[in-house]
């Protein structure tokens, strides 16, 4: 009998493993990245490989279908254990979060414009450089990769957006303002299935592009590392 006691006193004081706690993971729905499925999970270009690595890696999940500036909130927030999905790993952001390995890479920026802007036939950085009439709407706290530092300093008239991508690009198919930049596989699915209700939209491929950057889950860091190398050993992308 003491044996018993002195056993389950002993399992009682062992640490609970953080490893095992179930991850919030967070996500937008945001085609062809990110589509919710009919069972809860998330699939599409970043949506499925980011399932699929928590399956394999028989980590608990739930999910949270939130806005971007909400994921970046939960993920800073060590109440909880929190993940997002579909993230580049800049310097910023690796102050305050950790990344996996790649899940996805994107090919490379397009322009997304209204036929007004597009019939000035800009067919470059270097010339849009030129123009810094020209309104650009920008998602509040994302990353553009290597057009953050072309914007800096060609300093166009910029409009911040927290928005869906949806009414964003309402905005530019309006002439609100003149063009977005996105990348390459979200422009060929936006014209695909918006310009039969926004004729004016026009997908602009400047020849000196920057090319697309590695996309991440991004976690907190109170996530364990355990769950992170359980997640980079799950992860197939190459």
């Amino acid at each position: 009998m003491r044996r018993a006691v002195l056993a389950a006193s002993l399992m009682l004081a062992l640490p609970f493993s953080r490893a095992e706690e179930l991850i919030h993971l967070t996500y937008s729905e945001r085609p062809p990245y990110m589509v919710q499925q009919q069972d809860g999970t998330v699939g599409g270009l970043t949506g499925a490989p980011a399932t699929a690595a928590f399956k394999a890696a028989n980590i608990p999940v739930q999910w949270h279908k939130v806005p971007t500036n909400r994921q970046l909130f939960m993920v800073k927030d060590h109440s909880s254990l929190s993940c997002a999905i579909g993230w580049f790993a800049t310097p910023e952001r690796q102050q305050y979060a950790k990344f996996t390995k790649p899940i996805y890479r994107d090919r490379t920026w397009v322009a997304l414009s209204n036929a007004a802007f597009a019939a000035r036939n800009i067919a470059s950085l270097e010339e849009l450089a030129h123009h810094s009439e020209a309104r650009v709407l920008i998602k509040e706290n994302y990353s553009y990769g290597g057009l953050d530092d072309f914007m800096k300093q060609w300093r166009p008239v910029t409009a911040i957006s927290t928005a869906t991508t949806i009414k964003m690009v309402q905005s530019v198919s309006t002439g609100m303002v003149d063009l977005m930049f996105v990348s390459e596989d979200e422009g060929h699915y936006i014209i695909k299935e918006m310009s039969a209700r926004m004729p004016t939209l026009r997908l602009l491929q400047f020849k000196d592009m920057p090319r697309g950057l590695e996309r991440h889950i991004m976690c907190g860091k109170n996530v364990p590392d355990e769950v992170i190398a359980r997640l980079n050993k799950a992860i197939t992308f190459k």
